[in-house]
């Protein structure tokens, strides 16, 4: 299966943004820092969430990034399609010119997990993985090693 690093990153800082959206805007120089993703990247990302209406963000002293409704409307699917991801487990990347010029054998195979993926993705809301056990459990951790981390 293709999902790249883009997407991966992207599901991850939404998750970051919504878990912490209640205490108000979120800079992303906090997310880079508890994710481990740069800062530059996040850039990036936001700038397309933004576009594709998933985020908001306002400027100045306790500016930031805020979901653009509410964590049950924002789909795991929706997430990597507004960064340009596709999840695409067949080899050709869906232009049916896998062996050669022409279909595979396995074409059909592929393309159908392909869906499969794409609907569990669309099947599942931020709001749903914040209250997952473990999401919150290390969530709590990277809290607590960004707090440690600025106490020193």
């Amino acid at each position: 299966m293709k999902l790249t690093t883009k997407g991966r990153y992207a599901v991850t800082a939404m998750l970051d943004l919504c878990l912490h959206d209640a205490v108000g805007p979120v800079n992303l120089a906090d997310i880079a820092g508890r994710q481990g993703i740069s800062l530059a990247y996040l850039e990036q990302l936001f700038a397309k969430l933004r576009k594709k209406g998933l985020v908001e963000s306002s400027r100045g002293p306790g500016g930031g990034y805020r979901l653009k409704s509410g964590p049950a409307k924002i789909s795991v699917a929706d997430v990597i399609n507004a960064v340009d991801e596709q999840v695409d487990a067949t080899r050709c990347g869906g232009q049916e010119n896998c062996q050669g010029e022409l279909r595979c054998l396995t074409h059909d195979l592929w393309e159908d997990l392909s869906n499969h993926i794409y609907a569990y993705l669309g099947g599942i809301t931020l709001a749903e993985l914040v209250q997952r056990k473990e999401v919150k459990q290390v969530s709590e951790r990277q809290d607590a090693i960004v707090l440690q981390l600025r106490t020193h």
